[in-house]
């Protein structure tokens, strides 16, 4: 691979970042990183966030990258600006597009979906307060049990299911909060669900981050159109099952198991 961009996620949830480079950079070499060895990101506190950012940024240079994508919310917004002087490479992060969910809500009131850790960081309320005049009109959801239904493969092979639970979880969260009108989907997971989204709730808008993201890489660098992915394991979740799920999306990648140093 000659200079691939590198992006990374606990899991399935940053292949659609993937997709998006492939789809606008068509000669970019990608390297894939699924480090589900360390899924949920969303369970994990700033320090130990901070452990893991850093042996990943190490193992992901070796490949010689001209960017590396962190494409995780809650590592963005809570750790990357602590993490950039440990790169030697440009690092981009996935943030939630609250400047563009308030222009597109008709009454200001808005919601922002992310894991559990992000949901509760002060980091998240002072990137807030930066980018809202009324940050007490946007409500913080935790969406932690959606983003376990992607990395499962539940959404896929269970559908149905899929959908009742996406049903009871944004029922749930309009009976709280019945004003709002646009939801960010931030956590790199939750826009593989955004069609049960849309049919548990069609007069809400979903904003998925994944455009603008992948907008400010730049022209990239000329390669040979390859994605390699790369993948950690756990008991629970397997390279083999990881395998299944993109080749049910129509795609169909190498990925090796590795174990980081």
């Amino acid at each position: 691979m000659h200079q691939p961009i590198a992006v990374f996620d606990a899991g399935i949830g940053s292949y659609a970042i993937v997709a998006e480079i492939h789809k606008r950079l068509p000669e970019q070499d990608i390297l894939y990183f699924a480090d589900r060895a360390s899924f949920p990101y969303g369970s994990k506190g700033k320090e130990e966030l901070l452990a893991i950012m850093r042996r990943t940024l190490r193992f992901l240079e070796s490949y010689t990258p001209s960017a590396i994508v962190v494409a995780s919310n809650a590592p963005s917004i809570m750790v990357l600006d602590d993490i950039r002087q440990h790169s030697l490479v440009p690092l981009f992060g996935v943030f939630p597009p609250i400047e563009e969910a308030l222009a597109m809500s008709a009454n200001g009131k808005i919601g922002i979906m992310g894991v559990r850790s992000l949901i509760e960081s002060v980091a998240l309320k002072q990137f807030i307060a930066h980018r809202a005049t009324q940050p007490d009109n946007i409500v913080l959801i935790n969406a932690s049990p959606m983003v376990e239904r992607v990395e499962n493969g539940s959404f896929l092979f269970e559908p149905e299911a899929t959908q009742t639970a996406v049903d009871s979880f944004i029922d749930g969260l309009f009976r709280q909060h019945p004003d709002i009108d646009v939801l960010t989907l931030s956590s790199t997971h939750l826009p593989w669900l955004r069609s049960f989204f849309e049919t548990a709730r069609p007069d809400c808008r979903f904003l998925d981050p994944a455009e603008s993201v992948v907008a400010g890489l730049g022209d990239g660098t000329r390669g040979t159109a390859q994605i390699q992915g790369l993948v950690t394991e756990s008991s629970t979740y397997d390279v083999g099952a990881l395998q299944r799920m993109l080749q049910q999306f129509g795609v169909d990648i190498p990925l090796e198991a590795v174990t980081l140093p």
